[in-house]
Formats: structure tokens, C-alpha cells, sequence
């Protein structure tokens, strides 16, 4: 599996990067296969310079805060109007609750139309099948319904933490990754309120619990000291790790 940071800004988008967007890709029967997980703000537009849209075999939501979904309105305007002609409904898998979400962000009053995206949900069928792409999800600890993936494909595995706070859920589901894509936007310096988000220190015990063979930094927000989010890792960690950034490609 190939890994490339398209957004990876925590909560809201900053000034060098859009709000969490992931594009995993495989070769299989003879095309590559994309899917998308998160969609947050400001990452549709980033998410071209590496393909065209209308190639998303699937876009894999998180949860419904903004910054993981958002641009999922979006996606509806290019993929139901694009004058090329209109996109093949594209699959969406989330939290439930997701269509009602975007068709109140698309315009109170208005009925976007959704029909241009094929909803499932995660509470339903935890276990989803894209093409090669078998994505697992459990939940996690945030104030909304959150889930963290594991992606699987080839033989190789790809786990994704979304948000959350510490939790066994996500030890469990990360055992043995290849790429552990795992949020940090907490120190350990500061009073955190808890069940929202990791620290660096506790991204890296969760890795460390997990065995996973790459820990990839991610989520970290515009206010948050990221060379602190860093130390607070290496205190605790010393295996491999990058602080991801957008544009990063990363090979499982």
C-alpha cells in the first residue's frame, strides 16, 4: 500500500496544510484502487494535485466533526455537476447520521444532492470491503461517535486512529501495522481534558503496546508546539517514527 498525506492539520486547517485527508492507494487486477480516508477541511482541494476525483473507489469518514468530513459537501457539488458529465456514485462509509449531517451543511432548507454519494455505515457493518482494500474500524474515545481503521490489502496493514483519547480499542486494533497513521495533538506539558485526543507520549505507548512498524505523527493543530508533540514521543519511543507532513509518501 502506498500512504500519502493530503491534509494532516489538527482541527481546523493551517497555514501550510488543509484538515485530515489520507489517500491509500494498491495495485489490483490491473488498475490502482483509492481510497480516501477523512475529508476535512480544505483537502478536496489538495486531494487533485495527487488524483482526479472521479478515481475514488471510496471515501472512509472517521467522525462527523468538520475537520474529518466537511469536504465531503464538496465532493457532491463536483461529482453531481462536473460538466464532463455527472461522477458514478461514489461509496462513502461513516458514522450514522452522516447523510443528515451534510444535507443540513449543504444549505438549510436545501436537499443537496446526495445522491451522488453511496452512504454505509460503520455501525452497521463494521467490517467494509472496497476492492482490495478490507477496512476494519472500532470505536474510539471522542465527544462524537469516532473510529479508528485498519486497512488491509496485499498482506499488508495500514491502521488509521482518527481522534480520540487513550484507549485499549486502539492498542488492539494497530497490533502488528505496517503504518500506524496516529493522531497527537495534545502535550504533555499542558491539562488536557480527557477522552478528546492523544498526546505524543501516549501515541507512542499505544505504538509500543501495538509492535506497529512505522508511527506516523499526525493531527497536530496550529497552536500546538509540534517540536513538543516530538519530545514528549521521544521520551518514550525509540523506534521509527516520522512527524508527517503534507505531501509525505509512505510505503507499506
Amino acid at each position: 500500500m502506498k500512504l500519502t498525506i493530503v491534509g494532516c492539520a489538527g482541527s481546523y486547517p493551517g497555514p501550510d496544510s488543509a484538515a485530515s485527508c489520507y489517500l491509500v492507494e494498491t495495485e489490483h487486477e490491473g488498475r490502482t484502487w483509492r481510497l480516501v480516508l477523512d475529508l476535512g477541511n480544505g483537502s478536496l482541494g489538495q486531494l487533485q494535485r495527487y488524483m482526479d476525483p472521479r478515481g475514488i473507489d471510496a471515501v472512509a469518514i472517521s467522525h462527523l466533526h468538520p475537520d474529518h468530513c466537511i469536504d465531503l459537501v464538496s465532493l457532491v457539488v463536483i461529482a453531481k455537476y462536473h460538466p464532463k458529465g455527472a461522477y458514478e456514485s461514489i461509496k462513502v462509509i461513516a458514522p450514522r447520521g452522516a447523510e443528515e449531517f451534510l444535507a443540513h451543511a449543504g444549505g438549510p432548507g436545501g436537499e443537496p444532492p446526495l445522491d451522488a454519494l453511496n452512504f454505509a455505515v460503520w455501525e452497521d457493518q463494521p467490517v467494509q470491503q472496497v476492492g482490495p482494500f478490507t477496512v476494519t474500524v472500532v470505536r474510539v474515545k471522542h465527544p462524537v461517535p469516532a473510529y479508528a481503521m485498519r486497512v488491509e490489502a496485499g498482506g499488508k496493514v495500514l491502521v488509521y486512529s482518527g481522534d480520540t483519547g487513550p484507549t485499549p480499542e486502539l492498542d488492539e486494533l494497530a497490533a502488528g501495522a505496517d503504518l500506524f497513521l496516529c493522531e497527537a495533538s495534545f502535550v504533555e506539558s499542558a491539562v488536557n481534558p480527557p477522552d478528546l485526543h492523544l498526546t505524543g507520549a501516549e501515541a507512542g505507548q499505544c505504538a509500543s503496546a501495538a509492535g506497529v512498524g512505522h508511527l506516523l505523527i499526525t493531527h497536530i493543530p496550529d497552536w500546538t508546539d509540534a517540536d513538543e508533540v516530538e519530545a514528549d514521543l521521544a521520551a518514550v519511543y525509540d523506534r521509527r517514527y516520522a512527524i508527517v507532513r503534507p505531501g509525505d509518501v509512505f510505503e507499506a
